[in-house]
């Protein structure tokens, strides 16, 4: 009876064994198509659509990155840099002015894909946008009248102090908390950079934080004499371009855009357009 039990026992062990060895490899098989099928889907989802327009995000007062001519055009240094861009990656895409004080709304909400204006990468940004590589170095710079007994960040103690709102400049300024807390009430905030140079020059403040980029092109274009440029800063900072976060294709093809343009030329050719050597 012991010698039919144990018989027994062996054999359904003999049969599980089997039924289980046997179906490892179906489940491999399962787990491999079905692994095969998610990664087709996300490389299919990773490729840049270039049926659809893209929409560029910029503040058209921000000269020389993006500003308008004598006849109304959209012109600048990033306007230009895009379109070849987009040449080489194979897109179309048109220029759209936005409220840059509401940018990142703009961009999630899908009213734009690009935020391309001399859109600096700061780690408040980077936790809503995906950025490009960087393309070009900044500073926030200090700038007076010429003829101000200013002449360090010190000296603005109990000082008006401008800047543009929502702006990477008022984000510099604000971690500054004893500089901030030394002037006479909180930085004043505009939507747009020359408004912060019409306040200067209306004497309504003492100074301005402002893009290096913008505020070497504005002086040069209104009198240089004008302007004194203080050796403190607020630190240097990249520009680059902003996308929404799952829009990883685009950003692999503006990279590789974006280092094509700087092997072959054309950046160097764009960039002596707008800026001085």
């Amino acid at each position: 009876m012991k010698k039919k039990l144990f018989t027994l026992t062996a054999l359904m062990m003999l049969l599980l064994v089997g039924c289980s060895g046997g179906a490892k490899p179906a489940d491999k098989a399962a787990n491999d198509a079905a692994n095969n099928s998610g990664n087709a889907k996300q490389e299919a989802a990773a490729e840049l659509d270039k049926s659809k327009t893209y929409v560029l995000g910029m503040d058209d007062t921000f000269a020389p990155m993006g500003f308008r001519d004598e006849k109304g055009n959209i012109v600048g240094f990033d306007v230009d840099l895009a379109k070849k861009a987009a040449e080489e990656m194979g897109i179309k895409i048109e220029c759209q002015p936005i409220d840059w004080t509401v940018k990142e709304s703009e961009l999630e909400s899908g009213n734009v894909d690009l935020l391309w204006n001399g859109f600096s990468i700061t780690p408040e940004r980077q936790k809503k946008v995906l950025f490009s590589d960087p393309y070009m170095d900044n500073r926030q710079i200090i700038i007076t009248l010429k003829d101000s007994p200013v002449n360090s960040k010190a000296d603005l103690a109990g000082k008006r102090v401008t800047v543009q709102g929502e702006s990477s400049a008022l984000e510099a300024v604000m971690k500054d908390d004893a500089f901030v807390k030394a002037l006479a009430e909180p930085p004043v905030e505009y939507a747009t950079n020359n408004e912060c140079f019409k306040d200067i020059e209306a004497k309504r403040c003492d100074a301005i934080v402002v893009d290096e980029v913008l505020a070497r092109y504005y002086m040069k274009q209104n009198g240089e004499e004008n302007y004194k440029v203080l050796e403190d800063n607020f630190g240097e900072e990249q520009f680059a371009v902003g996308m929404r976060k799952d829009d990883v294709a685009l950003q692999e093809a503006l990279n590789k855009a974006l280092k094509t343009l700087k092997d072959n030329g054309t950046y160097d050719e764009i960039y002596s357009k707008y800026f001085a050597d």
